[in-house]
């Protein structure tokens, strides 16, 4: 309920079928995969390592969960032009900006976009976890770890390919 009635604390209780447990061990879950895949980015020296990914995959996660909880709870009173997914497509614009900035051309070379694609997955991997869709952020973290380390590995494989900087 977001309007606490007589005093009480129903502003600091769950709304819905969503329980303290529920709200903590998705929020840490985005949390502890954004921080994890962040560690690529922070051993490589990038301004957009552990905090940063750690940060925007939380938010996303807040947003997420936040805007599920306000839907069930107007459901609940009778609104019917509601779409949650608004909230996906606003973060989606919102970290486009913010992916895009990470971006640069120095010397006619493309310095950052693995940093700006790695941040689009920790705002995915936030949006699945906040949504409570666990197995989902769980295996696009592993895929991102796997992309991240075996195909940078396998990329110095491939011959007269110069992968020294990022990408």
């Amino acid at each position: 309920m977001l309007i606490s009635e007589g005093g009480n604390m129903d502003l600091l209780m769950p709304q819905g079928d969503l329980t303290a447990v529920d709200i903590l061990l998705r929020l840490s879950l985005a949390s502890a995969l954004g921080l994890m895949l962040g560690m690529d980015r922070e051993v490589r020296g990038r301004a957009a390592g552990i905090r940063t990914h750690a940060m925007v995959s939380l938010s996303s996660a807040v947003i997420t969960l936040s805007a599920l909880m306000l839907y069930n709870e107007l459901q609940d009173v009778g609104s019917s032009d509601l779409d949650p997914l608004r909230v996906i497509q606003g973060l989606a614009q919102a970290i486009g900006f913010i992916a895009a900035g990470v971006i640069f051309v120095s010397k006619g070379n493309v310095h950052n976009l693995t940093s700006a694609a790695n941040i689009w997955l920790a705002t995915a991997i936030g949006i699945a976890a906040g949504a409570g869709q666990i197995f989902l952020a769980l295996v696009a973290f592993g895929l991102g770890v796997f992309i991240l380390t075996a195909v940078r590995v396998a990329e110095f494989l491939i011959p007269g390919n110069d992968k020294a900087q990022d990408d």
